[in-house]
């Protein structure tokens, strides 16, 4: 008997129960449940098990997709989550907050012919979450400890994929960060509402169980020398991720109530962990009962205006100089925001902030239009003759991308090599920076870019450490 997946697809796709927009947003909770046992099934049988697997190629980490929706379809889940963590260290993560539908979902052959896609995202959390809740999230427990220790500077995705690869392989693995929790954005800088802390703590806690150090509160070049760091070690992977945030250069953009995205979303964040937060508290970084403009059009935006919306905004508008197409965020999450009420302005870009210095009443906002498609395939714009317009607000967020930090300066090491986009230079394709012993991975080296592709990063790093350190044993043996 053919199996589900070798059948005509009859099931619509479904997405799992996601709560009311009025409901949802007076609180910062995940908005979609998990998968039923039923539902799970059947959302999985609708995989087609194509001879080329696009949706596999559309993921960066390359999961087996058709693989693990074929296992969970006939009900096989454990073998289903065992070819999904086969490929992922943090699938059930990426299962929540990758932008499917601009990758795995997005190229899967379905979609592309007009049936809808498989709701890949949502069985991967759903498989994971299961993981968990069964007890098939085994414990790290290396078969054999090489005798070798890699520290790690920087706890989020890329360092947190890194330790679990290279914990596992037997090495001692120390994880430094200059924050006083770990997981990095994943912790800080993604709301709850897409990404749950304890779904994060779990896997940090997997991680220190399983014998990784975390030595929190340190900044590495600042508290702690790097050279102390290498000296420590017997390899160093960089995973700092970019920080450093692309500000606004309009007139009065200095003025108070205009705030970096990171900074609100960290406030908000430690409001959730119950932390003391002068900034929020006093209302700085707070938007509760005002006017909110965000200017910026990627996920890290998303956040924002969906965040200002659970803080009681008495309003919030997205700014953005392109139109909806080519904006760079989720579609998913613009969808998730207009259904909680914020108004998007396509098409505008800010060209001053009005106001005083210690109040913002406005942003001045130019119309754009379309001019001409970048080699990347990314439309130029130019300013509308007579197109400004005026926006009321209380408090501006930028959320216009970040920039990595001058590490050379910071670690003082002059020959740590930069790009001109000053992330570190690796060498072609490998994870191997300019100093010896010290690789680097994430986003410092790709720039500010996906969760997943620093997961990616982080366990393909952890192979290269692994490989390098081998060779070193065997040429002194």
């Amino acid at each position: 008997m053919a199996s589900a997946n070798q059948t005509f697809v009859i099931i619509p796709r479904t997405a799992p129960a996601k709560a009311r927009a009025d409901d949802r947003v007076r609180g910062f909770g995940e908005i979609q449940a998990d998968f039923t046992l039923a539902a799970g099934a059947g959302q999985s049988s609708r995989c087609a098990q194509c001879g080329v697997p696009f949706c596999q190629t559309g993921c960066p980490l390359e999961n087996n997709i058709p693989d693990w929706l074929k296992l969970a379809a006939e009900g096989r889940l454990e073998e289903a989550w065992r070819q999904a963590e086969a490929t992922s260290t943090l699938p059930e993560i990426c299962g929540r907050i990758c932008p499917q539908d601009r990758l795995c979902e997005g190229a899967c052959t379905l979609e592309r012919s007009g049936w809808e896609t498989v709701t890949i995202g949502s069985v991967e959390r759903w498989l994971g979450d299961m993981a968990f809740d069964k007890g098939w999230v085994t414990p790290l427990r290396p078969l054999v400890e090489r005798g070798r220790s890699v520290g790690v500077v920087g706890a989020g995705p890329a360092g947190m994929a890194a330790a679990d690869r290279l914990r596992s392989a037997g090495y001692a693995v120390t994880i430094y960060d200059r924050h006083d929790r770990a997981g990095g954005l994943l912790t800080y800088g993604i709301p709850g509402f897409k990404l749950e802390k304890p779904v994060v703590q779990r896997r940090l806690d997997r991680l220190a169980d399983g014998g990784v150090t975390f030595r929190l509160g340190v900044e590495v070049g600042g508290d702690l020398p790097f050279a102390q760091v290498r000296a420590a070690h017997d390899a160093v992977l960089v995973a700092t991720g970019v920080y450093q945030a692309r500000r606004l250069t309009a007139p009065g953009c200095g003025s108070d109530g205009v705030v970096a995205a990171l900074d609100y979303l960290i406030a908000s964040n430690r409001k959730g962990f119950g932390d003391a937060v002068p900034a929020f508290d006093g209302g700085a970084l707070n938007a509760a009962g005002k006017r909110v403009v965000v200017v910026g059009g990627g996920d890290t935006a998303m956040d924002c205006v969906r965040t200002a919306v659970r803080q009681g905004a008495a309003s919030v508008t997205c700014l953005y100089r392109r139109d909806r197409d080519n904006m760079p965020g989720s579609a998913r999450e613009v969808a998730h925001a207009e259904e909680e009420g914020v108004v998007f302005e396509w098409l505008a870009a800010p060209r001053a902030v009005l106001g005083e210095a210690d109040r913002v009443t406005g942003v001045r906002a130019q119309r754009m239009a379309l001019a001409a498609p970048s080699a990347e395939g990314r439309w130029s714009v130019e300013p509308v003759p007579g197109g400004e317009f005026d926006l009321p607000a209380d408090l501006v967020i930028e959320a216009l991308g970040f920039e990595p930090e001058d590490l050379p300066a910071l670690f003082d090491e002059p020959d740590l090599a930069l790009t001109d986009w000053r992330t570190l230079r690796t060498a072609g394709r490998t994870k191997a920076t300019t100093l010896e012993g010290v690789f680097a991975a994430g986003d410092i080296v790709r720039g500010a870019s996906l969760v997943v592709w620093a997961v990616k990063d982080g366990q393909d790093a952890a192979a290269e450490i692994d490989a390098w350190l081998t060779a070193r044993e065997q040429a002194a043996a």
